[in-house]
């Protein structure tokens, strides 16, 4: 008979999102009159910036002609926005990393799920709590971890980000071999300083382990003296890969693209500790599993690094910041504690309550959705994360209510 994987079976009733979308069309539904606004998955509100729509046309018409259509991409991407991405994002910043070393992509949700196939299953993770689900999930359908216990999965190092450790969490007691980090944070907003990065570069050198960075949030990052990318990091080439997205820098989360980079120094071994590339597999994985993005998409992506395609994406993210500084503000002025929303899109609040029953209160009472701390694990509890991706007029709005709901 046709069995399944049963590791799906530990897996909790519901996605994060998939919940709060059945909770908020369930109160529309019985509240059909009432205006519900959104400032809980982190969505984008904002078109494109011009100039990709300017090439997305440019490349469709080449679709469009014999002379100049393409088929199959490269695997990896095409050179000439690899080339971009290694020139700006990383070079320019001091970062050694070179084109082959980027590999473009459909999401860093997709690439965060799919790079533990490369790992053996027996390894043992490293995850913030709270987190964003994807990391956990993912090894949970592997079969990394045991049943579900008390909020936790069994066979998992759980690495806490609490208010006393400013969410920065403390480097394992344990012996772990991948360590999941995520700055700016998601959920938390929270960033790192380079010495504090620093300290897991040297960690994952002692340790052999590897160090999966997802830096999605990059672009946000106002304050000069913080890293943008693990490989502004000394011996960061070895011990990691980072994930990063054109989804909040540029509004691509209906456009879809991203890259991961794995650096061809970076390393991975046999059970009988026989070193192996870790780009390799990688490479190999993708070239079986993936068609590459479409070539308007990735000629789109490419716009960004133009004079106008930056102007115009910085705009984009200093739009959302200050959508992010007002909500803070109001938070405050409360009385709530906060973190984020100045080099974050998300602000976390210690709501002094379960939260969901947070989530609920402001659903029904102010008609905005929020996203509950306790989704994203057991230390996420007492808390919320509002996003500052939404349209100014709402983000007041909603503010508005809020303060109206909690005063």
């Amino acid at each position: 008979m046709i069995q399944i994987n049963e590791n799906y079976l530990k897996l909790q009733a519901s996605y994060l999102f998939s919940e709060i979308r059945r909770r908020t069309d369930e109160f529309q539904t019985q509240n059909p009159d009432k205006e519900i606004i959104k400032l809980g998955i982190g969505d984008v509100t904002r078109p494109l910036p011009e100039a990709c729509i300017e090439a997305f046309h440019r490349a469709v018409d080449e679709m469009g002609a014999a002379a100049t259509f393409r088929g199959y991409g490269p695997e990896q991407g095409y050179e000439f926005l690899r080339e971009k991405i290694a020139e700006v994002d990383y070079q320019k910043r001091g970062a050694d990393i070179f084109a082959q070393e980027i590999f473009v992509s459909d999401g860093a949700k997709c690439d965060t799920g799919n790079i533990q196939e490369v790992f053996a299953t027996d390894i043992q993770i490293a995850i913030p709590d709270p987190v964003y689900p994807v990391y956990l999930d993912t090894n949970v359908m592997a079969g990394r971890t045991g049943a579900f216990n008390d909020g936790r999965y069994d066979g998992i190092t759980y690495m806490e980000s609490t208010r006393q450790n400013g969410f920065i969490p403390e480097l394992p007691s344990a012996d772990v071999d991948l360590i999941y980090l995520c700055f700016p944070n998601n959920p938390t907003g929270a960033t790192i300083t380079k010495t504090q990065l620093q300290t897991w570069v040297n960690f994952a050198h002692e340790n052999r382990a590897l160090i999966l960075f997802d830096a999605a949030y990059e672009s946000f990052i106002q304050d000069p003296d913080l890293p943008k990318t693990i490989f502004e990091i000394d011996g960061a080439r070895e011990v990691a890969i980072e994930f990063r997205s054109f989804s909040k820098t540029a509004g691509f989360t209906g456009t879809r693209c991203a890259y991961t980079v794995v650096p061809t120094s970076c390393k991975a071994y046999t059970a009988a500790g026989e070193a192996h590339s870790v780009h390799d597999l990688w490479f190999r994985r993708q070239s079986t599993k993936f068609n590459a993005v479409s070539y308007p998409v990735q000629r789109a992506a490419e716009a960004i690094y133009t004079a106008a395609g930056r102007k115009q994406a910085s705009a984009l993210i200093d739009y959302y910041l200050k959508n992010a500084a007002l909500i803070r503000k109001e938070m405050e002025a409360l009385g709530y504690e906060c973190v984020g929303g100045e080099n974050s899109p998300y602000i976390w609040i210690y709501g002094q309550k379960e939260s969901w029953a947070f989530f609920d209160l402001l659903l029904e009472e102010a008609g905005v959705v929020c996203t509950p701390g306790a989704g994203f694990g057991r230390c996420g509890e007492g808390f919320i994360r509002l996003s500052a991706f939404n349209d100014a007029d709402n983000v007041q709005l909603a503010v508005q209510r809020i303060k109206q709901a909690l005063s």
